[in-house]
């Protein structure tokens, strides 16, 4: 089989070459594969699935290696051979002592030359640095030591001498030139020369159009599956966001009538939060009441004085323009503004009826949905109960098929495995020679490393010596004598030159005119500060006095409302309410007698359930319990919903 690996390498590489990532199942893959290879050998056919499937599956260490790899040479490089040298890796890293180096030679010789030399050769010399670090990325760094990088490290002397191999080769085909042929010298016959004929005229060879290049789209994957990708995914977002809509808003003017079931269950847990709520019930002193009338005063900044200080003086001036105009025969829209009111009160009486008469048509469209809702739930439990069975009988049937499967690789795991026994023992002996020259090389090596030390030394401390004679030059001490009058000038001739004394003089006159000239600022402050105070409290008695009157205002309006509150009448029902009314009680007694006749069934089947089979109450009951669990999600989402209707009704009402 050694002599035909070549030839299942290469076969291997346009199998690898079909498969694509994004778009296939590896199992689905490795089926069709073994499909379309029916007439080979049951060897062959398994050393070439076993290949392709160990690419896809270590993908992403061998992706490292190879993307890099093409970085560094890809002008050479054509993308159609990424297939051959991920198939070399990974034949380097995984399967490398399973098939022995006369193999693997022969299968990195049945392909270029050239470009595996290059490969090899940029592999193993990055071994132990970037690729190391990479794949501990990736994996745990003990484990790729063990099992990757320390067989590799092993096979690399004999890998070397494969590559100096393939060196000779490429050197050897460059300097090979063809050998001159010796040819055979015809002789013309002694014959009589025929006369010329004349030339023919040319014809003109009409010249072909330049082919256009293939485009660079052909080997690219079409824009349009992203584009469809991208419209699903917001197609389904949408829908999502809908579907919260619906479930949030749904029955947003319906409160329908919780079963007795549902108020027993939020009785328990209201009283269930309460007892928990008790544990310190003997410290407190009692719940705050809401209605609380604050009259703290508010503590105001002068900006906010003045503003309000402007408003109440306009306020005033306003007040005495009116007066005037009143004086001077001008009316007083108080008539407008009474039928104004009554014209409110009689549209809010209108709203008010139009609200009850959505509410009743929500509550009976409510109703019969929900018997519309039984019956389909009925249907569906028949349907579900039919899938599931055919289901089972389909996963029975898998499980047979997958038990012999696996049977049938573990025997051929087995046949391979004795195979590979007496491969070991060549490879212990040679691993044992190439220790012994391993440890004559590491003495030459030591010492030549000690004579380097003791040359290294003995430079180093005569580098010291001198280091310390100069630092003690260093450290000898330096006397310097110079003596200092700050009354005398620098003698540098310039117009302003004086002596460090007269600056000093002249500073100190400087610093006492600042002194006064910040004195005299602090006053100015201090007094326009003042002024500004005076100002805010005339400005806080006159807030003070509006404040007075407002109050005044106020408490006689709300003593007019409650009078006019006393004498509003109810909202009248009309005569479709009445009847909405009664269509809405006989919709709710159809859903009881509904929901009788079916417990009375539930009943009956339990309890013929009890004789034949125990699994089927558990079915029922975890439906039971799914029908409540939805009764009470309906039930939170209305109340939700409820308190914004009966805030609306209020702000009406009032």
């Amino acid at each position: 089989m050694a002599s035909s690996y070549g030839s299942l390498v290469k076969e291997a590489i346009v199998l690898l070459d079909k498969f694509s990532t994004g778009r296939q199942c590896l199992d689905d893959f490795i089926e069709d594969a073994s499909k379309a290879l029916q007439n080979m050998d049951a060897q062959d056919k398994k050393f070439m699935l076993d290949v392709v499937s160990g690419c896809i599956e270590h993908k992403r260490l061998l992706d490292i290696v190879i993307n890099v790899f093409y970085g560094q040479n890809g002008k050479c490089l054509s993308r159609g051979e990424r297939s051959q040298f991920v198939i070399i890796c990974y034949f380097a890293t995984f399967v490398l002592d399973d098939i022995g180096l006369q193999c693997f030679s022969n299968i990195v010789k049945s392909l270029d030359i050239k470009k595996m030399h290059t490969f090899l050769n940029f592999f193993f010399t990055n071994l132990t640095t970037w690729i190391q670090e990479e794949w501990n990325n990736i994996y745990d760094a003990a484990y790729v030591e063990k099992h990757w990088i320390g067989p590799l490290l092993r096979w690399r002397p004999e890998i070397d001498i494969l590559i100096d191999q393939l060196a000779v080769k490429i050197s050897e085909g460059s300097q090979v030139k063809k050998a001159p042929i010796k040819t055979t010298e015809p002789q013309e016959f002694p014959l009589t020369k025929p006369k010329l004929r004349p030339l023919p005229v040319l014809e003109l060879i009409p010249q072909q159009e330049k082919s256009k290049p293939v485009p660079n789209s052909t080997y690219r994957a079409p824009k349009e599956m992203q584009m469809i990708e991208e419209i699903k995914q917001k197609n389904h977002q949408k829908a999502e966001e809908l579907l919260y809509e619906a479930n949030v808003k749904q029955f947003r003017c319906v409160n329908p009538q919780k079963s007795e079931h549902t108020k027993q269950v939020v009785s328990k847990i209201k009283e269930d939060l309460d007892s928990k709520l008790k544990f310190s019930s003997f410290h407190c002193s009692g719940a705050p009441s809401r209605n609380k009338t604050s009259n703290w005063p508010i503590k105001l900044n002068s900006a906010a004085i003045l503003r309000q200080g402007a408003l109440y003086d306009r306020q005033v001036e306003e007040e005495l323009q009116r007066m005037e105009r009143l004086i001077k025969g001008a009316r007083e829209p108080s008539s407008f503004l009474q039928w104004q009111k009554e014209m409110r009160e009689k549209d809010l009486q209108e709203e008010l009826a139009k609200i009850e008469r959505r509410r009743l048509e929500g509550r009976i469209s409510y109703e019969e949905a929900a018997m519309a809702r039984t019956r389909i739930m009925e249907h569906n439990q028949r349907t579900a109960q039919l899938k599931k069975e055919e289901t089972a009988e389909l996963m029975r049937r898998y499980a047979e098929k997958r038990l012999q499967e696996e049977k049938e690789m573990r025997d051929l795991v087995l046949q391979v495995a004795e195979g590979h026994k007496s491969s070991k023992m060549a490879k212990e002996k040679l691993q044992k020679f190439k220790q012994t020259i391993v440890k004559e090389v590491s003495v030459q090596r030591r010492e030549l490393l000690r004579q380097a030390l003791e040359e290294a030394q003995a430079e180093l401390s005569r580098k010291f010596e001198i280091i310390r004679e100069i630092r003690t030059i260093e450290s000898l001490p330096h006397f310097r004598v110079k003596n200092f009058d700050d009354t005398e000038t620098a003698g540098h001739e310039l117009l302003g030159e004086m002596s460090l004394a007269e600056l000093k003089e002249r500073l100190a006159l400087l610093k006492e005119v600042q002194q006064t000239e910040q004195l005299e600022k602090r006053e100015h402050i201090l007094e326009v500060r003042q002024n500004k105070k005076q100002l805010l409290l005339e400005q806080m008695d006159t807030i003070d006095l509006h404040r007075r009157a407002l109050a005044q205002a106020v408490a006689i309006r709300k003593e007019e409302r409650k009078a006019r509150l006393g004498f509003r009448q109810t909202v009248t029902q009309d005569e479709t309410l009445s009847a909405l009314q009664k269509k809405l009680e006989e919709k709710q007694q159809e859903r009881q007698r509904l929901k009788h006749t079916e417990s009375n069934k539930a009943k009956t089947c339990e309890q013929a359930a009890v004789h034949t089979n125990t699994g089927t109450h558990n079915k029922k009951s975890l439906k039971k319990k799914s029908w409540e669990e939805l009764e009470l999600s309906l039930e939170h989402h209305i109340q939700k919903d409820a308190p914004y209707a009966v805030s609306q009704r209020e702000t009406l009402k009032t």
